[in-house]
Order: structure tokens, then C-alpha cells, then sequence
């Protein structure tokens, strides 16, 4: 399964795609996460993953390095060095992990996180990288594209996704995605005011008739405490999510290919 988990800055999306990522890491024989902002490193605390950070030194590495790092640590999340590594150097080597992964005769799930600065749509996109999101699925590589910028990442990444979780948009701004859902995508917009007999039954809110659109869950005191989701696929399956009731052990800071298994939703 290829995957596009998109939702605006403030939604949550780091939070939610790490809960993912926890279901699924040891589904899987590896897993790579290619981290730009150093969101995820609550995965190697808890014992699923090894941590790279990858800087000047990591930097120079070709596609055969990065294939042995990769064989040597199935299960690792790679770092970016923020004062280091800019965002173009960081495409450069996400490119070569790319090829590096493509190569590697595996079960195996990488996530590209703020994946429009790996795949811009205003720079032809790299091969490797193409190749990781049209063919990796028939190689048993399964991807997570996580990102708020929708229409900055080369739509060939998001037109490839069979599976869609999405989060909420000002405007329902979700870009070359609305034409892969089947209902309203004002849904994704949080200020939208649909009647509910335009909503899908299985996308209606819990606990409330109105707003019918996407909304986040706060406490008493203001506090964030959820945000709502829906997931999609190409099989039909649709689903209204909230994340205030999401399960995940980590803590999280700032062949045909497997399934990817949602987090368990209390």
C-alpha cells in the first residue's frame, strides 16, 4: 500500500502518522524513515527503531553505503541534521536511500516525511524517487507520504497513493486528492457548514449533527486534546477517525507489498 497522510500545519499530523508508523513496525521486515524535522524519534526511545542522524558525513554516502546501512539496521529512522543539511542536500540523499531501499529484496515500509521537499513539483523528480512511489508496492516496498503542502509535492506521488488519510484543510484546500475521494471534499475544511444529508453515513461525526465537517477536540482549558480524520482507499473503505482517541505506546515529540494497519482507535 502506498499511502498519502496529509492534513495543515496545527492538525496533529506528526502525532497521527507516528501512531502508524508504530503499528506497522514490526509488520514489516524494515522499515526507513526518512525524518526532516526530528519529529520521531519516540520510536527509537521505545525500542522500535534505531536512530541515524544524518549530517555532513552521512551526506557523502552512495546508494552501496546506504544499502549496507539500511541491511544492517532493518528498523531505523534517519535524521535529519537541521543546522547541517539544507533542504536541497536533503532531497540529494533521500534520492540515494531511495535507490538504496529499491534495491533491497524486502518487506518493508518507508515513510518520506514533509515529502514535498523530497518530491517538489517544481523540480522534475528524482528517478529513484518515482520509482519508490509507482513500482515499490510489486517489490513488497509499502510507503507513507506525510505532508501539509499538497499542491508543492509532484502530484505523480499523490495520484500513485491507493490509500488516503486526511486530515483538515482551511478551505478544503487538498489539492490534486480531491479527485481521488468519493464525498464532499468540504468535509476537509473545518469552517465548511455541510447538512448532514450531504455527508456519507459512515463520515457523519459522533456525539453531534453540526458542524458535519472536520473539526479539532479541545479541553476545558483549550487544550487539544484530537483531531478528526478520514481515511480512504481504492477498495471503498471509508472512515471518520479522531485522534484524541488514538492508542500508540511511543511518545511522540513534535511481492504485492503488505497492508498498512491503522492504529487501534479506542
Amino acid at each position: 500500500m502506498n499511502l498519502a497522510f496529509v492534513a495543515q500545519s496545527g492538525w496533529g499530523k506528526s502525532y497521527h502518522a507516528q501512531a502508524w508508523m508504530e503499528s506497522n513496525a514490526r509488520e514489516y521486515e524494515a522499515l526507513v524513515v526518512m525524518d526532516y524535522c526530528a519529529e520521531y524519534r519516540g520510536l527509537v526511545k521505545a525500542g522500535l527503531a534505531d536512530h541515524l542522524i544524518v549530517g555532513p558525513l552521512e551526506a557523502q554516502l552512495s546508494v552501496s553505503d546506504w544499502m549496507q546501512v539500511l541491511q544492517a539496521n532493518p528498523h531505523i529512522v534517519l535524521e535529519r541534521h537541521k543546522a547541517e543539511i539544507g533542504t536541497d542536500r536533503w532531497r540529494e540523499i533521500c534520492t540515494r536511500i531511495a535507490s538504496a531501499v529499491r534495491r533491497l529484496d524486502r518487506d518493508q515500509l518507508v515513510v518520506v516525511d514533509e515529502a514535498h521537499f523530497v518530491a517538489p513539483q517544481r523540480q522534475k523528480l528524482p528517478q529513484p524517487v518515482k520509482e519508490l512511489a509507482t513500482t515499490g508496492r510489486g517489490a513488497g516496498t509499502s510507503t507513507m507520504w506525510v505532508t501539509q503542502r499538497t499542491a508543492e509535492i509532484d502530484k505523480t506521488i499523490l495520484t500513485q497513493c491507493q490509500a488516503r488519510m486526511i486530515g483538515g484543510f482551511d478551505g478544503g484546500e487538498i489539492g490534486p486528492l480531491a479527485g481521488s475521494i468519493q464525498y464532499p471534499a468540504d468535509l476537509h475544511d473545518p469552517g465548511a457548514d455541510l447538512p448532514p444529508s450531504r455527508v456519507p453515513d459512515e463520515l457523519l461525526p459522533t456525539g453531534r449533527e453540526r458542524p458535519s465537517s472536520l473539526q479539532k477536540h479541545k479541553d476545558e482549558s483549550g487544550s487539544i486534546t484530537g483531531t478528526e480524520w478520514i481515511y480512504s482507499d481504492d477498495d471503498g473503505e471509508r472512515q471518520r477517525v479522531n485522534t484524541g482517541r488514538v492508542s500508540m505506546n511511543s511518545t511522540h515529540y513534535g511481492s504485492e507489498g503488505n497492508d498498512l494497519n491503522a492504529p487501534e482507535y479506542a
